[in-house]
């Protein structure tokens, strides 16, 4: 695998006094303990510290963004090995129905089920990494825009499948664990063990990535597929600065001096992004074409509006431009859907928190201005990581909408 492509983001050297993100996020009711880690050392989370961390507890997109607070499990141990075989073998099948099978078979066999008595058993992290290689399943199967306690699911997807799949997205309070870039912040490993232990977001920047399940079979190139969900995580760690600054804006006012200059950051941080993306956009389009099955992934996946990055929706939240034409609250709320309740969480907090800021739109003046640039970059940022997604579907885009 090629060397990730590394981007400066302006802002990033700031000394820990002229740091502008507060110390507390909204909604914390003033904890004191600072989100961010310390620089130059050790990410001192809860987990890092070997203690467990519940599935609610509270988070903080400044310490690494909406990335997992560990590298994700790379191998399942026990009965769960069964799991992940059936994970790699529905992303190598060769149509939705061969990966139907898979499943039909798993529960004839009864594993779903004996699986299913073990959800409570899992650890936090654990869950987690079963719930990725559920989701791997249920796009695979074409099952990636259903919810699992919804009477309609009974009627398309596997009774079993249903039944362990609710009973893990309870586990983890995640219940549509299914969209790509969710799925892909969690399908991901760094290709050699690091020396000593690095920041999650920090880990997923140096580090060359590679997939835990992958969509290309083994010793073969990585597929467009699997080049995409890698380029999710790496913008999701870029963009770690930009969530920070979204906590800077949250609560001030439009007339703020320091307002002007948290947009402008913002700005330069966004067309850091671009430029990220731009690069694997070149890197995945010498990636072997993806199959015709792993393009109806993207396609079904596209249609259902669920390709926008969470670093993508923190922006938004903080400038309010609504996405891929559902624009408005009802449009936010949709694309939200797939995310973790935590991070829907923190979402709606930047919704409220950074109103004052978005009056610069109904205003004039050289702040207004620096404003409408942070909204162009935010349109052209989208732009490119569409740009990325057609990429990964090519050349087979015509037949797009009849594999989905």
């Amino acid at each position: 695998m090629t060397s990730l492509t590394t981007v400066t983001v302006p802002g990033q050297g700031v000394p820990p006094e002229r740091d502008p993100a507060p110390r507390t996020a909204p909604g914390e009711g003033g904890r004191s303990r600072a989100a961010r880690p310390p620089r130059g050392g050790a990410d001192h989370t809860a987990s890092e510290d070997g203690h467990a961390l519940s599935p609610n507890a509270p988070h903080d997109p400044r310490a690494h963004g909406f990335l997992p607070e560990r590298p994700p499990v790379r191998s399942m141990i026990g009965t769960w090995t069964r799991l992940d075989a059936m994970a790699r073998a529905a992303a190598l099948a060769p149509g939705r129905e061969s990966a139907v099978d898979l499943v039909d078979r798993a529960h004839h066999a009864q594993e779903l089920s004996a699986l299913r008595q073990r959800v409570s058993r899992l650890s936090p992290r654990n869950a987690e990494a079963a719930a990725m290689r559920v989701a791997v399943i249920a796009v695979a199967c074409g099952w990636g825009g259903l919810d699992p306690l919804a009477p309609a699911a009974r009627k398309v997807a596997d009774e079993a499948f249903l039944d362990l799949w609710a009973a893990i997205a309870q586990r983890i309070d995640h219940d549509q664990f299914v969209a790509l870039p969710t799925l892909a912040l969690h399908n991901w490993a760094p290709e050699r063990k690091p020396r000593r232990h690095i920041p999650i977001d920090q880990l997923a920047r140096t580090e060359p990535l590679v997939p835990i399940v992958r969509w290309a079979p083994e010793g073969q190139p990585l597929s467009r597929l699997d080049r995409l969900m890698l380029a999710a995580t790496r913008l999701e760690a870029h963009g770690i600065w930009l969530f920070r600054l979204a906590e800077t804006l949250a609560g001030r006012a439009p007339d703020d001096s320091s307002t002007p200059t948290a947009l402008r950051r913002l700005v330069r941080i966004q067309h850091a992004l671009r430029a990220q993306l731009r690069a694997e956009t070149a890197e995945l389009a010498d990636a072997p074409v993806t199959t015709s099955p792993q393009s109806a992934v993207l396609a079904a996946l596209a249609e259902q509006g669920a390709l926008e990055p969470p670093v993508l929706q923190a922006a938004d939240a903080v400038l309010g431009i609504g996405g891929r034409g559902r624009v408005g609250e009802g449009g936010r709320q949709y694309q939200r859907r797939h995310l973790p309740a935590q991070h829907r969480a923190w979402l709606s907090a930047m919704d409220r928190h950074c109103a004052p800021v978005r009056t610069l739109a109904h205003r004039g003046g050289p702040d207004a201005a620096v404003y409408r640039e942070a909204q162009e970059s935010l349109i052209a940022l989208r732009r490119t990581y569409t740009a990325l997604v057609h990429a990964a579907a090519r050349p087979e885009s015509g037949s797009l909408t009849a594999a989905a």
